[in-house]
């Protein structure tokens, strides 16, 4: 109960953050805090090179950096937000052959490069939907807000009605309960986000609940690397989440879907 609250309490305070940045600084102030978070996970992938790589991790963060302080620079237009999506796909459909096959061996030398496939574009879906003229901080809350309903609806479905397991040598508390769970969870909360927002339900409700599945693979995808290594968290930055990744390792998985779903059905805008 105590680690539950703590949980809780952490949430709340992100979320407050999240909406002090959207919506009462300026437009700059939110994709600061997207990169912000990236970079900060950028340092904790550095530690599934090795537990103790501290070269690493100060290695990829500033690489991870440099990379999206570059694609935060350029002209929107001259980005290839939907190349970088694509390849961000293909590399979720290659970590669900990982997740399925696991335990598998992880040579080092992919390690890194993994990571900028999970990272980079995490960051470049947001930014554009931050940027989008159809989209901004609304239609991203909205898009973090369904990945969360996910992720807090298969959790207490699963506590409570779990029986079956999803993926029990990567992730035994996970179960096929708390998927269902985390799905119905999901289309509430963008039934009720697309009425707020005024925008067509049945649409966006399938864009959610799409993305929501595919960030199962996202947090399976990190718990493999975390178990690679040995870890439990990848850091301890949030009480009770422990660290950046434990806490986006979903979203990695879900925005680059996310946003390629809506640019298709029109909800979006390059």
């Amino acid at each position: 109960m105590k680690r539950l609250l703590t949980r809780v309490v952490t949430a709340l305070v992100l979320v407050i953050i999240l909406l002090v940045v959207f919506f009462r600084l300026p437009p700059a102030a939110a994709a600061g805090l997207l990169t912000v978070f990236t970079v900060a996970a950028a340092w904790e992938w550095g530690g599934f090179v090795s537990a103790n790589a501290t070269p690493w991790r100060i290695g990829f963060a500033v690489t991870v950096a440099l990379i999206i302080g570059l694609l935060g620079l350029a002209n929107p237009e001259k980005i290839p937000v939907m190349p970088i999506l694509y390849a961000a796909l293909l590399w979720w459909c290659l970590a669900l052959v990982l997740v399925l096959r696991f335990p598998v061996s992880l040579p080092t030398a992919w390690r890194l490069p993994c990571g900028l496939l999970v990272l980079v574009p995490a960051w470049v879906a947001m930014l554009t939907v931050l940027r989008s003229p159809s989209g901004g901080p609304e239609l991203l809350l909205l898009a973090l807000a369904v990945v969360w309903a996910a992720d807090v609806g298969a959790y207490f479905t699963g506590r409570q009605f779990g029986r079956t397991r999803l993926a029990p040598r990567v992730s035994p508390g996970k179960t096929w309960e708390g998927v269902g769970g985390g799905l119905v969870a999901t289309a509430l909360v963008a039934t009720a986000g697309a009425a707020l927002l005024q925008l067509p339900a049945p649409g966006l409700v399938l864009i959610s609940v799409a993305a929501a599945a595919i960030s199962i693979i996202g947090d399976l995808t990190v718990s493999i690397f975390k178990r690679t290594v040995g870890l439990k968290d990848s850091g301890s930055l949030f009480p009770g989440h422990g660290g950046v990744l434990d806490r986006i390792d979903s979203l990695t998985a879900a925005m680059p879907l996310f946003v390629v779903c809506a640019v298709w059905l029109g909800y979006l805008q390059l």
